[in-house]
Protein backbone atom coordinates (compact mmCIF):
# COMPACT_ATOMS: atom_id res chain seq x y z
CA UNK A 1 0.00 0.00 0.00
CA UNK A 2 2.60 2.33 0.87
CA UNK A 3 4.87 2.11 -1.93
CA UNK A 4 2.03 2.49 -4.69
CA UNK A 5 1.68 5.82 -2.47
CA UNK A 6 4.93 6.59 -3.23
CA UNK A 7 5.36 5.62 -6.80
CA UNK A 8 1.78 7.31 -7.60
CA UNK A 9 3.16 10.51 -6.21
CA UNK A 10 6.28 10.56 -7.48
CA UNK A 11 4.96 9.88 -11.06
CA UNK A 12 2.21 12.44 -10.99
CA UNK A 13 4.42 14.89 -10.57
CA UNK A 14 7.27 13.59 -12.81
CA UNK A 15 4.96 13.92 -15.67
CA UNK A 16 3.68 17.23 -14.35
CA UNK A 17 7.90 18.43 -14.91
CA UNK A 18 8.26 16.66 -17.41
CA UNK A 19 5.53 18.88 -19.56
CA UNK A 20 6.74 22.20 -17.95
CA UNK A 21 10.34 21.13 -19.40
CA UNK A 22 8.91 21.32 -22.72
CA UNK A 23 9.40 25.10 -22.37
CA UNK A 24 13.49 24.31 -22.89
CA UNK A 25 12.57 22.55 -26.36
CA UNK A 26 10.39 25.95 -27.05
CA UNK A 27 13.72 28.36 -26.15
CA UNK A 28 15.62 25.82 -28.62
CA UNK A 29 12.86 26.42 -31.16
CA UNK A 30 12.69 30.32 -30.97
CA UNK A 31 16.94 30.07 -31.04
CA UNK A 32 17.39 27.38 -33.86
CA UNK A 33 19.31 25.00 -31.52
CA UNK A 34 19.39 20.83 -31.64
CA UNK A 35 16.53 19.74 -29.30
CA UNK A 36 15.36 16.35 -30.66
CA UNK A 37 18.12 14.04 -28.09
CA UNK A 38 16.38 16.48 -25.54
CA UNK A 39 12.91 16.09 -27.00
CA UNK A 40 13.33 12.21 -26.98
CA UNK A 41 14.57 12.07 -23.56
CA UNK A 42 11.71 14.15 -22.17
CA UNK A 43 9.35 11.77 -23.79
CA UNK A 44 10.98 8.54 -22.47
CA UNK A 45 10.78 10.61 -19.25
CA UNK A 46 7.14 11.71 -19.30
CA UNK A 47 6.12 8.01 -20.87
CA UNK A 48 7.98 6.24 -17.88
CA UNK A 49 6.00 8.45 -15.28
CA UNK A 50 2.67 7.87 -16.87
CA UNK A 51 2.79 4.05 -17.13
CA UNK A 52 3.52 4.11 -13.67
CA UNK A 53 0.57 6.24 -12.83
CA UNK A 54 -1.50 4.44 -15.29
CA UNK A 55 -0.73 1.09 -13.55
CA UNK A 56 -1.79 2.22 -10.43
CA UNK A 57 -4.63 4.55 -11.33
CA UNK A 58 -7.03 2.54 -9.21
CA UNK A 59 -5.24 2.87 -6.16
CA UNK A 60 -6.34 5.66 -3.94
CA UNK A 61 -4.17 7.42 -2.41
CA UNK A 62 -3.98 7.22 1.59
CA UNK A 63 -0.41 9.73 2.28
CA UNK A 64 0.93 9.37 5.78
CA UNK A 65 3.89 11.20 7.31
CA UNK A 66 6.06 8.26 6.88
CA UNK A 67 5.04 7.86 3.16
CA UNK A 68 5.11 12.03 2.86
CA UNK A 69 8.21 12.02 4.45
CA UNK A 70 9.85 9.51 2.07
CA UNK A 71 8.16 11.03 -1.32
CA UNK A 72 9.79 14.45 -0.52
CA UNK A 73 13.56 12.84 0.12
CA UNK A 74 12.94 10.48 -2.79
CA UNK A 75 11.38 13.21 -5.05
CA UNK A 76 15.04 15.20 -4.58
CA UNK A 77 16.81 12.45 -5.98
CA UNK A 78 14.43 12.16 -8.77
CA UNK A 79 14.41 15.80 -10.01
CA UNK A 80 18.49 15.43 -9.80
CA UNK A 81 18.56 12.64 -12.56
CA UNK A 82 15.65 14.71 -14.66
CA UNK A 83 17.88 17.43 -14.47
CA UNK A 84 20.81 16.35 -15.08
CA UNK A 85 20.14 14.18 -18.01
CA UNK A 86 19.58 17.39 -20.43
CA UNK A 87 23.73 18.90 -19.18
CA UNK A 88 24.79 15.63 -19.96
CA UNK A 89 23.53 15.74 -23.33
CA UNK A 90 24.32 19.30 -24.48
CA UNK A 91 27.63 19.53 -22.33
CA UNK A 92 30.84 18.44 -21.29
CA UNK A 93 30.07 17.13 -18.06
CA UNK A 94 30.65 13.94 -16.25
CA UNK A 95 26.81 12.91 -14.17
CA UNK A 96 28.55 13.74 -10.56
CA UNK A 97 28.80 17.57 -12.30
CA UNK A 98 25.70 17.45 -13.93
CA UNK A 99 23.75 15.81 -10.86
CA UNK A 100 25.73 18.60 -9.09
CA UNK A 101 23.53 21.55 -11.13
CA UNK A 102 20.48 19.88 -11.13
CA UNK A 103 20.34 19.45 -7.37
CA UNK A 104 21.53 22.62 -7.13
CA UNK A 105 18.84 24.57 -9.48
CA UNK A 106 15.84 22.73 -7.74
CA UNK A 107 17.31 23.68 -4.45
CA UNK A 108 17.98 27.36 -5.34
CA UNK A 109 21.27 27.00 -3.73
CA UNK A 110 22.98 28.78 -7.16
CA UNK A 111 26.47 26.92 -7.17
CA UNK A 112 27.75 25.75 -10.47
CA UNK A 113 30.32 23.75 -12.01
CA UNK A 114 30.55 25.80 -15.19
CA UNK A 115 33.33 28.12 -16.26
CA UNK A 116 31.80 29.42 -19.25
CA UNK A 117 28.27 30.07 -18.74
CA UNK A 118 27.79 32.46 -21.84
CA UNK A 119 29.12 29.53 -23.81
CA UNK A 120 26.67 27.45 -22.96
CA UNK A 121 23.43 26.64 -25.15
CA UNK A 122 19.95 29.03 -24.77
CA UNK A 123 18.15 25.46 -23.93
CA UNK A 124 20.51 24.94 -21.01
CA UNK A 125 21.00 28.74 -19.64
CA UNK A 126 16.77 28.40 -19.85
CA UNK A 127 16.86 24.78 -18.27
CA UNK A 128 18.79 25.82 -15.00
CA UNK A 129 16.82 28.99 -14.48
CA UNK A 130 13.81 26.85 -14.86
CA UNK A 131 14.68 24.48 -12.36
CA UNK A 132 15.71 27.44 -9.87
CA UNK A 133 12.01 28.36 -10.63
CA UNK A 134 10.17 25.03 -9.92
CA UNK A 135 12.22 24.28 -6.67
CA UNK A 136 11.31 28.24 -5.36
CA UNK A 137 7.97 27.64 -4.12
CA UNK A 138 9.20 23.62 -4.02
CA UNK A 139 8.14 21.08 -6.21
CA UNK A 140 5.86 20.03 -3.32
CA UNK A 141 3.50 22.92 -3.13
CA UNK A 142 2.77 22.64 -6.92
CA UNK A 143 2.30 18.45 -6.22
CA UNK A 144 0.12 19.25 -3.55
CA UNK A 145 -2.20 21.31 -5.89
CA UNK A 146 -2.69 17.97 -8.35
CA UNK A 147 -2.68 15.37 -5.79
CA UNK A 148 -6.02 17.20 -4.13
CA UNK A 149 -7.52 16.59 -7.10
CA UNK A 150 -7.27 12.82 -7.09
CA UNK A 151 -7.19 12.88 -2.98
CA UNK A 152 -8.17 15.60 -0.94
CA UNK A 153 -7.14 14.28 2.32
CA UNK A 154 -3.79 13.25 1.98
CA UNK A 155 -1.96 16.28 0.71
CA UNK A 156 -1.72 18.24 3.92
CA UNK A 157 0.64 15.49 5.05
CA UNK A 158 2.79 15.84 2.02
CA UNK A 159 2.61 19.98 2.64
CA UNK A 160 3.36 19.50 6.03
CA UNK A 161 6.58 17.43 4.85
CA UNK A 162 8.21 20.21 2.63
CA UNK A 163 6.66 23.54 4.34
CA UNK A 164 9.59 25.55 5.65
CA UNK A 165 7.67 27.17 8.05
CA UNK A 166 8.10 27.05 11.61
CA UNK A 167 3.94 25.82 11.85
CA UNK A 168 1.88 25.70 8.94
CA UNK A 169 -1.29 28.33 8.56
CA UNK A 170 -3.75 28.08 6.55
CA UNK A 171 -5.43 30.78 4.82
CA UNK A 172 -7.81 29.11 2.59
CA UNK A 173 -10.05 26.40 3.62
CA UNK A 174 -8.41 23.71 1.59
CA UNK A 175 -4.98 23.03 1.34
CA UNK A 176 -4.89 22.61 -2.70
CA UNK A 177 -6.59 26.45 -2.54
CA UNK A 178 -3.22 27.51 -0.79
CA UNK A 179 -0.88 25.51 -2.74
CA UNK A 180 -2.75 27.04 -6.10
CA UNK A 181 -3.06 30.86 -4.27
CA UNK A 182 0.88 31.02 -3.69
CA UNK A 183 1.87 29.74 -6.93
CA UNK A 184 -0.69 32.42 -8.20
CA UNK A 185 1.40 35.26 -5.67
CA UNK A 186 4.50 33.18 -7.03
CA UNK A 187 3.69 33.63 -10.88
CA UNK A 188 2.92 37.33 -10.18
CA UNK A 189 6.26 38.50 -8.59
CA UNK A 190 7.82 36.91 -11.47
CA UNK A 191 5.69 38.57 -14.27
CA UNK A 192 6.65 42.41 -12.37
CA UNK A 193 10.36 41.07 -12.01
CA UNK A 194 10.81 40.40 -15.57
CA UNK A 195 8.95 43.61 -16.97
CA UNK A 196 10.71 45.32 -14.77
CA UNK A 197 13.68 43.83 -15.80
CA UNK A 198 12.90 44.42 -19.28
CA UNK A 199 12.41 48.50 -19.28
CA UNK A 200 15.33 49.07 -17.76
CA UNK A 201 17.65 47.65 -20.14
CA UNK A 202 17.63 43.58 -20.40
CA UNK A 203 17.08 41.85 -23.36
CA UNK A 204 13.75 39.54 -23.04
CA UNK A 205 16.07 35.97 -22.82
CA UNK A 206 18.05 37.66 -19.80
CA UNK A 207 15.23 39.29 -18.11
CA UNK A 208 13.28 35.88 -18.14
CA UNK A 209 16.51 33.98 -16.81
CA UNK A 210 17.11 36.77 -14.17
CA UNK A 211 13.28 36.88 -12.90
CA UNK A 212 13.10 33.42 -12.40
CA UNK A 213 16.92 32.63 -10.62
CA UNK A 214 15.40 36.01 -8.54
CA UNK A 215 12.04 35.20 -7.28
CA UNK A 216 13.00 31.47 -6.69
CA UNK A 217 16.15 33.25 -4.96
CA UNK A 218 18.51 30.67 -6.97
CA UNK A 219 20.80 32.75 -8.44
CA UNK A 220 22.06 31.24 -11.52
CA UNK A 221 22.54 34.06 -14.58
CA UNK A 222 23.14 34.14 -17.63
CA UNK A 223 26.36 35.78 -17.89
CA UNK A 224 29.70 34.77 -16.43
CA UNK A 225 30.01 37.89 -14.38
CA UNK A 226 26.41 37.60 -12.33
CA UNK A 227 24.91 40.75 -12.33
CA UNK A 228 27.84 42.78 -12.21
CA UNK A 229 27.32 42.48 -16.57
CA UNK A 230 24.87 44.64 -16.22
CA UNK A 231 25.56 48.47 -15.03
CA UNK A 232 22.13 49.54 -15.36
CA UNK A 233 21.43 50.70 -12.13
CA UNK A 234 17.38 49.91 -12.40
CA UNK A 235 18.53 46.59 -13.00
CA UNK A 236 20.06 46.28 -9.60
CA UNK A 237 18.03 47.84 -7.86
CA UNK A 238 14.77 46.10 -9.29
CA UNK A 239 16.96 43.24 -8.65
CA UNK A 240 17.79 43.48 -4.77
CA UNK A 241 14.05 44.70 -4.09
CA UNK A 242 12.73 41.67 -5.67
CA UNK A 243 15.43 39.60 -3.24
CA UNK A 244 13.99 41.23 -0.21
CA UNK A 245 10.83 40.92 -1.46
CA UNK A 246 10.97 36.93 -2.47
CA UNK A 247 12.19 36.93 1.16
CA UNK A 248 9.45 37.38 2.99
CA UNK A 249 7.02 34.90 3.53
CA UNK A 250 4.79 33.91 0.88
CA UNK A 251 1.86 33.71 3.21
CA UNK A 252 2.05 37.89 3.98
CA UNK A 253 2.23 38.33 0.35
CA UNK A 254 -0.93 36.20 -0.09
CA UNK A 255 -2.37 37.92 2.95
CA UNK A 256 -1.45 40.94 0.91
CA UNK A 257 -3.37 39.57 -2.16
CA UNK A 258 -6.90 39.14 0.35
CA UNK A 259 -6.40 42.93 1.25
CA UNK A 260 -4.61 41.98 4.97
CA UNK A 261 -1.60 43.82 5.24
CA UNK A 262 -1.16 42.55 8.94
CA UNK A 263 1.64 39.98 7.73
CA UNK A 264 3.86 42.33 7.01
CA UNK A 265 4.08 43.51 10.64
CA UNK A 266 4.97 40.62 12.55
CA UNK A 267 8.40 40.91 14.20
CA UNK A 268 9.95 38.30 11.54
CA UNK A 269 9.60 41.06 8.55
CA UNK A 270 10.49 43.79 11.02
CA UNK A 271 13.55 42.15 12.26
CA UNK A 272 14.19 41.24 8.66
CA UNK A 273 14.57 44.72 7.54
CA UNK A 274 16.07 46.52 10.21
CA UNK A 275 18.85 43.90 9.85
CA UNK A 276 18.93 44.65 6.22
CA UNK A 277 19.04 48.32 6.59
CA UNK A 278 21.67 47.83 9.58
CA UNK A 279 24.12 45.71 7.67
CA UNK A 280 23.81 47.36 4.15
CA UNK A 281 24.98 50.67 5.83
CA UNK A 282 27.98 49.10 7.86
CA UNK A 283 29.18 47.34 4.14
CA UNK A 284 28.09 50.89 2.00
CA UNK A 285 30.96 52.58 4.90
CA UNK A 286 33.37 49.56 4.76
CA UNK A 287 33.16 49.45 0.93
CA UNK A 288 33.16 53.78 0.46
CA UNK A 289 36.15 53.48 2.57
CA UNK A 290 38.35 51.07 0.54
CA UNK A 291 36.86 51.51 -3.08
CA UNK A 292 37.00 55.13 -2.54
CA UNK A 293 33.47 55.06 -4.46
CA UNK A 294 30.38 57.35 -3.94
CA UNK A 295 28.00 57.03 -1.24
CA UNK A 296 25.65 55.66 -3.61
CA UNK A 297 27.71 53.53 -5.50
CA UNK A 298 29.17 51.75 -2.69
CA UNK A 299 25.12 51.06 -0.64
CA UNK A 300 23.66 50.47 -4.28
CA UNK A 301 26.24 47.11 -4.03
CA UNK A 302 26.26 46.78 -0.41
CA UNK A 303 22.53 46.40 -0.54
CA UNK A 304 22.32 44.27 -3.53
CA UNK A 305 25.25 42.36 -1.74
CA UNK A 306 23.02 41.71 1.63
CA UNK A 307 19.90 41.22 0.31
CA UNK A 308 21.71 38.33 -2.37
CA UNK A 309 23.57 36.43 0.85
CA UNK A 310 20.64 37.20 3.49
CA UNK A 311 17.94 35.63 0.86
CA UNK A 312 20.79 33.28 -0.16
CA UNK A 313 20.25 34.12 -3.78
CA UNK A 314 23.93 34.48 -4.65
CA UNK A 315 23.78 36.74 -6.95
CA UNK A 316 27.08 39.64 -7.14
CA UNK A 317 27.28 42.63 -8.77
CA UNK A 318 30.78 42.58 -7.33
CA UNK A 319 33.41 40.15 -5.23
CA UNK A 320 33.14 41.44 -2.18
CA UNK A 321 35.59 38.68 -0.91
CA UNK A 322 38.08 40.70 -2.11
CA UNK A 323 37.00 44.27 -0.08
CA UNK A 324 38.15 43.23 3.31
CA UNK A 325 37.98 41.41 6.92
CA UNK A 326 35.39 43.26 8.39
CA UNK A 327 33.30 43.35 5.10
CA UNK A 328 34.04 39.50 5.04
CA UNK A 329 32.57 39.05 8.55
CA UNK A 330 29.27 41.45 7.55
CA UNK A 331 29.05 39.24 4.70
CA UNK A 332 28.89 36.69 6.48
CA UNK A 333 26.86 37.84 8.99
CA UNK A 334 24.25 38.39 6.34
CA UNK A 335 25.07 34.55 5.41
CA UNK A 336 23.71 33.19 8.66
CA UNK A 337 20.79 35.37 8.84
CA UNK A 338 18.37 34.12 6.10
CA UNK A 339 14.90 34.98 4.99
CA UNK A 340 11.61 34.58 6.31
CA UNK A 341 10.15 31.42 7.32
CA UNK A 342 8.07 30.00 4.40
CA UNK A 343 9.82 31.99 1.80
CA UNK A 344 11.98 30.80 -1.34
CA UNK A 345 15.26 31.63 0.94
CA UNK A 346 17.15 28.83 2.39
CA UNK A 347 19.52 29.24 5.44
CA UNK A 348 18.24 29.67 8.81
CA UNK A 349 15.60 32.17 9.13
CA UNK A 350 15.12 35.24 11.20
CA UNK A 351 12.27 33.78 12.99
CA UNK A 352 14.35 30.52 14.55
CA UNK A 353 16.86 33.66 15.51
CA UNK A 354 14.11 35.28 17.28
CA UNK A 355 12.77 32.67 19.17
CA UNK A 356 16.79 31.16 19.94
CA UNK A 357 17.34 34.71 21.31
CA UNK A 358 14.01 35.67 23.41
CA UNK A 359 14.13 31.90 25.01
CA UNK A 360 17.83 32.46 25.86
CA UNK A 361 16.23 35.41 27.78
CA UNK A 362 13.63 34.39 29.15
CA UNK A 363 16.91 31.39 30.80
CA UNK A 364 18.53 34.29 31.84
CA UNK A 365 15.24 35.91 33.63
CA UNK A 366 14.44 32.50 35.57
CA UNK A 367 18.10 32.47 36.72
CA UNK A 368 17.40 35.50 38.61
CA UNK A 369 13.59 34.56 39.43
CA UNK A 370 13.76 30.80 39.94
CA UNK A 371 10.02 31.39 40.61
CA UNK A 372 8.54 33.14 38.35
CA UNK A 373 6.92 32.08 35.34
CA UNK A 374 8.47 33.12 32.18
CA UNK A 375 7.15 32.50 28.62
CA UNK A 376 8.39 32.88 24.76
CA UNK A 377 5.95 35.59 23.15
CA UNK A 378 6.31 36.19 19.24
CA UNK A 379 4.00 38.91 17.93
CA UNK A 380 2.01 38.20 20.89
CA UNK A 381 1.58 34.83 20.93
CA UNK A 382 3.16 31.84 23.82
CA UNK A 383 5.12 29.83 21.83
CA UNK A 384 4.34 26.08 22.55
CA UNK A 385 7.67 24.11 23.81
CA UNK A 386 7.10 21.77 21.09
CA UNK A 387 8.05 25.01 18.84
CA UNK A 388 11.04 25.83 21.20
CA UNK A 389 12.56 22.92 21.19
CA UNK A 390 12.37 22.05 17.68
CA UNK A 391 13.77 25.19 16.82
CA UNK A 392 16.96 24.36 18.60
CA UNK A 393 16.91 21.12 17.55
CA UNK A 394 16.62 22.35 14.14
CA UNK A 395 20.03 25.10 15.31
CA UNK A 396 21.72 22.04 16.29
CA UNK A 397 21.34 19.79 13.34
CA UNK A 398 21.98 22.53 10.99
CA UNK A 399 25.37 23.51 12.81
CA UNK A 400 25.87 19.64 13.15
CA UNK A 401 25.56 19.59 8.79
CA UNK A 402 27.60 22.25 8.74
CA UNK A 403 30.15 20.63 10.91
CA UNK A 404 30.66 17.50 9.02
CA UNK A 405 30.71 19.24 5.33
CA UNK A 406 33.43 22.07 6.84
CA UNK A 407 35.62 19.06 8.21
CA UNK A 408 34.94 17.18 4.65
CA UNK A 409 36.44 20.06 2.61
CA UNK A 410 39.24 21.01 5.21
CA UNK A 411 40.37 17.24 5.14
CA UNK A 412 40.12 17.39 1.23
CA UNK A 413 43.28 19.51 1.62
CA UNK A 414 41.25 22.91 1.07
CA UNK A 415 42.01 26.07 3.29
CA UNK A 416 39.59 26.56 6.66
CA UNK A 417 37.55 29.97 4.83
CA UNK A 418 36.76 27.70 1.74
CA UNK A 419 35.72 25.02 4.12
CA UNK A 420 33.46 26.87 6.54
CA UNK A 421 31.99 29.45 4.07
CA UNK A 422 31.23 26.44 1.58
CA UNK A 423 29.55 24.35 4.01
CA UNK A 424 27.27 27.64 4.46
CA UNK A 425 26.76 27.83 1.20
CA UNK A 426 26.21 24.46 0.42
CA UNK A 427 23.75 23.21 3.58
CA UNK A 428 22.42 27.23 3.56
CA UNK A 429 21.60 27.18 -0.36
CA UNK A 430 23.22 30.33 -0.58
CA UNK A 431 25.22 29.62 -3.61
CA UNK A 432 28.93 31.32 -3.40
CA UNK A 433 31.12 31.27 -0.38
CA UNK A 434 34.21 33.03 0.39
CA UNK A 435 38.34 32.27 -0.63
CA UNK A 436 38.25 29.29 -3.57
CA UNK A 437 34.46 29.11 -3.88
CA UNK A 438 33.89 32.83 -3.50
CA UNK A 439 31.43 34.99 -6.02
CA UNK A 440 34.24 35.09 -8.46
CA UNK A 441 34.79 31.64 -8.53
CA UNK A 442 32.95 28.05 -8.87
CA UNK A 443 32.37 24.26 -7.64
CA UNK A 444 33.78 22.84 -10.85
CA UNK A 445 37.38 21.81 -9.31
CA UNK A 446 35.71 19.26 -6.44
CA UNK A 447 36.26 16.05 -7.51
CA UNK A 448 32.93 13.89 -8.53
CA UNK A 449 32.48 12.14 -5.25
CA UNK A 450 32.81 15.76 -3.71
CA UNK A 451 29.99 16.77 -6.11
CA UNK A 452 27.35 13.84 -4.98
CA UNK A 453 28.72 14.80 -1.42
CA UNK A 454 27.69 18.27 -1.81
CA UNK A 455 24.16 17.56 -3.76
CA UNK A 456 23.28 15.18 -0.32
CA UNK A 457 23.99 18.19 1.62
CA UNK A 458 22.17 20.75 -0.34
CA UNK A 459 19.33 18.53 -0.51
CA UNK A 460 19.71 18.52 3.65
CA UNK A 461 19.28 22.51 3.97
CA UNK A 462 16.25 22.36 1.52
CA UNK A 463 14.45 20.02 3.44
CA UNK A 464 15.57 21.43 6.60
CA UNK A 465 17.73 18.61 8.07
CA UNK A 466 14.67 17.16 9.68
CA UNK A 467 12.82 15.89 6.67
CA UNK A 468 15.97 14.20 5.91
CA UNK A 469 17.87 12.92 9.18
CA UNK A 470 14.82 11.27 10.74
CA UNK A 471 15.19 8.72 8.10
CA UNK A 472 18.72 7.73 9.98
CA UNK A 473 16.12 7.12 12.97
CA UNK A 474 15.12 3.09 13.30
CA UNK A 475 11.65 4.26 14.64
CA UNK A 476 11.25 5.63 11.29
CA UNK A 477 11.37 2.25 9.34
CA UNK A 478 9.55 0.06 12.23
CA UNK A 479 6.02 -1.10 10.60
CA UNK A 480 6.65 0.68 7.13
Amino acid sequence: MRYKNIFKVLSLIGMTVSIIFLLDILVALIYREAYLGFFLYNMLFFSINLLIWFSLRNHTLDLKIKDSILIVNLLWILLGVAGSLPLLLYTNVSFASAFFESISGFTTTGATIYTDIESLPHLVLFHRSLMHWLGGLGVIVLGVGLLSMINPTGSLSLFKAESTGISLEKLTPKIKDTAKSLWLIYLLLTLIDLLLLKFFGMNWFDAINHAFSTVSTGGFSTKNNSMAYFKEDGIIWVTTIFMMLSGINFLAHLKLYHKDASGYKSEEVRWYFALFSLLSLALAMVHMDISGDSFYDALKHASFTIASVMTTTGFATIDYGSWSHLAIALVFVGMLLGGNAGSTAGGIKIIRHVIIFKTLFAEFKRILHPNAIISVFVDGQKQKEQILSSTFGFFILFMLSIGVVTIYIYARGYDAMSAISGAFALVGNIGPGFSLVGPADNFAFFSDFDKIFFSVAMIIGRLECYTVFVLLSSSFWKKF
